[in-house]
């Protein structure tokens, strides 16, 4: 089985529906994300938006002690707070409060690097971007498909091996396949479809 053939699989297996398409949202949540759970990522961005807080003009005026306890279930809730709202003042002075739609003016804004780039671009934009989160480059080696020490190297290693139709939808599916099957620690092999192909396979190795 090939690399793209087992990628197909793992997407179709393990579809990631989009819900939010809302670019600015979309960056915020995932400025969230960082270094935490989706449950708690959920909950920390509809807190902070039901409060009002969904357009870069409320979140560039707020003071960051506003926020602390609305995102306070995603984590570092003061750095984050710190990064929402320079990120949400940068869009208003420099991109007219439009969120960008370039990977080298997205990476531009404070808090942004190139897993929230390409999310943002893939999902708000519908471009062909491939994000790599932990996911992503933990199960990218563990299938022997990449040799790379850090996310960033796992990111251009792939766009040679995956066609471009599938950069976006890897994410989001690795993600999936990483939660409930290919876990960090007690990976569930016997329930893995592609267990055969896996050179990490503790199936294979009985």
């Amino acid at each position: 089985m090939t690399i793209e053939e087992q990628a197909k699989l793992i997407i179709e297996k393990f579809p990631r529906p989009i819900t939010e398409k809302d670019p600015f949202k979309v960056l915020i949540r995932t400025i969230l994300s960082q270094r935490s759970r989706d449950e708690n990522t959920d909950e920390a961005a509809e807190r902070l938006f039901k409060a009002g807080y969904d357009k870069p003009e409320k979140l560039a005026s707020a003071a960051p002690e506003e926020l602390y306890e609305l995102i306070k279930p995603a984590g570092m809730y003061r750095q984050k707070a710190k990064r929402i709202i320079e990120a949400s003042k940068a869009i208003l002075e420099r991109f007219s409060g439009k969120v960008p739609d370039a990977l080298e003016d997205l990476v531009s804004l404070p808090g942004v690097g190139r897993k929230t780039a390409n999310i943002v671009l893939y999902v708000s934009f519908g471009k062909e971007a491939l994000a790599v989160d932990t996911h992503v480059h933990r199960i990218s080696n563990r299938l022997g498909w990449v040799k790379t020490k850090t996310p960033e190297e796992t990111e251009f290693e792939l766009m040679k091996v995956l066609p471009k139709e599938l950069w976006g939808p890897i994410n989001g599916s690795m993600v999936e396949f990483g939660q409930k099957v290919c876990r960090p620690v007690g990976p569930r092999c016997k329930e893995c479809p592609l267990k055969d192909v896996c050179p990490s396979s503790r199936e294979k190795k009985k």
